[in-house]
């Protein structure tokens, strides 16, 4: 918002472009200030989440916030976690106390999204993977170890080479996995856009 308001001293139009769903909606019209949990209960997702790994905390969040769970990214632990946190620690829904009161913001928000027949975009995802290996991901991936802890790490690309550098899956397996989780992560993206009737869709070939 800040970089936004000093670009605008200089032009009268500015693209914002990417992002994911949440990260617009926080950036239009702010975000929810939710209850945080206590240390006792976040220490015990976390050992849960260490012992049994992401699928404990999607099968929580499942049970407790069925609508949340349609909409997000499930292979985003913190999220998960999150979510869990403020279900247990409140006895309520997390989407029920998204309350998504809008904030005004001084300027006039037009939105776009650029869709197109989902078997091509499948075949693009596909070929970008490809494309992503060819071009160094793997070093790129081996690079970052020493920060594998950092949220923007635990996403598509890098927890599936990972795992193939902890020895846990093949390399031919992890490239498969990064294609089918972003093809996943594609199809909550739709979802999620589908719930405005205030986005323009414009259908790419």
């Amino acid at each position: 918002l800040a970089l936004i308001e000093q670009l605008f001293e200089k032009h009268d139009k500015l693209i914002v472009v990417g992002g994911s769903g949440l990260y617009i909606d926080a950036l239009c019209y702010g975000i929810d200030e939710l209850p945080d949990a206590d240390e006792s209960l976040r220490s015990e997702i976390k050992r849960r989440f260490a012992e049994e790994g992401i699928e404990y905390l999607q099968k929580e969040v499942e049970r407790l916030d069925p609508e949340f769970y349609k909409i997000v990214d499930r292979n985003n632990h913190k999220r998960l976690q999150r979510a869990l946190e403020v279900c247990l620690a409140t006895g309520k829904t997390y989407s029920s106390q998204r309350s998504n009161k809008r904030k005004n913001r001084p300027f006039k928000i037009r939105k776009l999204v650029l869709n197109m027949d989902r078997q091509k975009l499948y075949e693009r995802i596909n070929k970008r993977v490809d494309l992503m290996m060819e071009q160094g991901l793997l070093d790129e991936v081996k690079s970052l170890l020493p920060y594998r802890d950092l949220n923007a790490l635990k996403t598509v690309g890098y927890t599936e080479l990972f795992r193939y550098i902890d020895g846990d899956i093949s390399l031919e397996q992890a490239v498969t996995d990064i294609k089918t989780n972003s093809r996943r992560y594609s199809k909550r993206q739709v979802t999620w856009f589908k719930r405005y009737d205030n986005f323009e869709w414009i259908e790419r070939t």
